[in-house]
């Protein structure tokens, strides 16, 4: 469990730094004052972690400071982790199977979210836990995303049905649930287009996928998870609620959340779709997709050690 939190604080390191620096170290120790609170105040909504966490967090610490003018850095950084735990209860999916497989994860998301690395670092955590699993590459309109995932299959040893460019994205999907029903494979984990001409046939194409599923299964797909880049913060929230209205999704998967300062987003998403985060990204190799943890994710943010 250790190890897992040094990943998260690792990987949330950016994120950790921009507060530390903002607030000039202030949870390594010394006594909280007004000047370090308004500094705090900053930090967090530097940070993304939106108007509603920030108010909540800061009226807590102050609260204890009013009891305690001795209070310090590192109890500060308890409060405001501890708010973190309540603000996102309920935020951690868990991957149930289909009750009969394939269990198919459709994987949704803009080009450049990083959807299409994602569906293969997650098939191959997948097989890690002893699982089989069909990786399905229906993003045929983009040339680059279909060899993407071949050098990922071949890197990973991963087991892929892939067709040419320009093919019929939902043919390909049936070809993909065939082969893992045929084979009985655990599960199919589909990576979808980004981006076409128009958003209109972008959903519509998603729409077609889903039909083709529920042909040969009713209750498929049972996962529809919209892959979002952490960077872009809160905007990546209007993002997700034009996918949740046309598809319907079930749950989020955060990723690049190593390579920003702006790892409060996280919060903002949970609060305003409620749609539960199942996997973050905290790095370019496929082990740094993790599970999300709410108790990993509050106390990493605010640098707090073991």
């Amino acid at each position: 469990m250790l190890g897992l939190f040094k990943k998260f604080k690792e990987g949330l390191s950016k994120t950790v730094a921009s507060i530390s620096e903002r607030t000039l170290g202030l949870f390594s120790g010394r006594r909280i004052d007004a000047s370090s609170l308004e500094s705090l105040e900053e930090a967090l909504y530097t940070a993304d972690f939106g108007v509603a966490t920030t108010e909540e967090i800061l009226f807590e610490i102050k609260a204890a400071f009013k009891k305690d003018k001795d209070l310090r850095g590192q109890d500060a950084a308890r409060i405001g982790a501890t708010v973190l735990e309540r603000v996102l209860a309920g935020s951690e999916g868990t991957l149930t199977p289909a009750s009969s497989p394939p269990t198919t994860i459709v994987m949704i998301g803009v080009n450049g979210s990083g959807k299409t690395t994602t569906s293969a670092k997650l098939s191959w955590r997948l097989k890690q836990e002893g699982r089989t699993v069909t990786l399905a590459a229906c993003d045929t309109f983009r040339a680059a995303a279909v060899e993407q995932l071949k050098t990922w299959s071949q890197r990973l040893d991963l087991e892929l049905v892939a067709s040419h460019t320009g093919a019929d994205a939902a043919a390909v999907a049936f070809d993909a649930w065939q082969a893992a029903r045929a084979r009985n494979r655990d599960y199919l984990v589909i990576d979808t287009a980004g981006r076409l001409h128009t958003k209109s046939n972008l959903m519509e194409e998603l729409a077609k996928i889903r039909r083709v599923l529920q042909r040969h299964d009713s209750t498929a797909p049972h996962h529809s998870w919209l892959v979002v880049d952490g960077s872009l913060g809160s905007n990546s929230i209007e993002q997700a609620k034009v996918f949740h209205k046309a598809f319907g999704l079930s749950g989020l998967v955060v990723t690049k959340l190593d390579g920003t300062s702006r790892g409060g987003a996280i919060v903002g998403i949970w609060r305003e779709l409620r749609l539960p985060i199942y996997f973050i990204g905290l790095g370019e190799q496929a082990e740094d997709l993790q599970p999300f943890s709410i108790q990993n994710y509050s106390r990493a943010v605010f640098g707090i050690e073991g």
